[in-house]
């Protein structure tokens, strides 16, 4: 089982479900490079603790998920090695949670942007609240830009076109824009983020995990590879299963299948 813990990232945590939250309220919950670690190592310890079946992230205070990293971090920035350094830290960590073992859903209540809205793209589902503002400002704040894998990301989310307009007029995605072009699935009122992202986590929670796993794989190789990437290994792993046999009985018994993800 995860252990709670409290600080700047909150983990709360039952057998099967995590919560973690970005804890700088003040700060509209900027994150730290210890932050950015810390979300990383939570997840790699989810993927060794086989009970768990869901993750959730969200921001403290109701006003913002993330505004991104604490611009204080940058500094010290003086060679190109540095802003190397800081691409090579975050995709560590973005890489992290997108291949985290379980679902992961992102609970955002209002701004999410930077390294904020990096995360929540790096999420498998998003919820939000009528008050989002998502995006990545970097053209009217600091000049910097994102990494490749990054622009992949989101074009796999948005499209192309949708992310040269976010970013070359550094505008903010609101609400219901954000749920038409599916960047997020729900909007839902602020006093109802989280319990409706916990009611979402208990759907899935209930379902096959390995066909969310290998879900997730797929999807990954196919951005990275194409449609010629591999799949004959997480074909068998589904199909070999002792999940696919309790699904068939289950079928036939006509009653609820019981998953043990293996």
């Amino acid at each position: 089982m995860i252990s709670t813990r409290e600080g700047d990232l909150i983990i709360a945590s039952d057998d099967q479900l995590v919560v973690a939250t970005i804890n700088r309220p003040a700060a509209r919950n900027a994150l730290t490079f210890e932050m950015y670690e810390a979300l990383a190592d939570l997840c790699r310890e989810i993927n060794d603790t086989p009970s768990v079946r869901a993750l959730i992230i969200t921001g403290a205070g109701g006003k913002a998920f993330s505004s991104g990293t604490d611009i204080s971090q940058f500094k010290v920035f003086e060679t190109p090695e540095d802003g190397w350094a800081y691409e090579d830290r975050i995709e560590r960590v973005l890489d992290a949670i997108e291949t985290c073992r379980v679902p992961t859903i992102a609970a955002i209540p209002g701004v999410c942007t930077g390294g904020g809205a990096a995360i929540a793209a790096c999420c498998d589902l998003r919820i939000t609240t009528p008050g989002l503002k998502f995006g990545f400002p970097i053209a009217r704040t600091l000049g910097n830009c994102l990494s490749l894998k990054n622009y992949a990301r989101l074009t796999e989310l948005i499209g192309p076109a949708r992310v040269k307009d976010l970013i070359f007029r550094a505008r903010l995605v609101d609400a219901v824009e954000a749920q038409t072009i599916g960047l997020v699935s729900a909007i839902v009122a602020d006093d109802a983020l989280m319990a409706e992202t916990h009611a979402l986590a208990d759907t899935i929670m209930a379902h096959a995990p390995l066909t969310m796993q290998t879900c997730k794989q797929a999807l990954l190789r196919l951005r990275d590879g194409g449609a010629a990437a591999e799949d004959r290994d997480i074909i068998a792993a589904c199909y070999m299963s002792a999940d696919f046999k309790e699904g068939m009985t289950a079928f036939f018994d006509k009653r609820p299948a019981r998953w043990q993800g293996r």
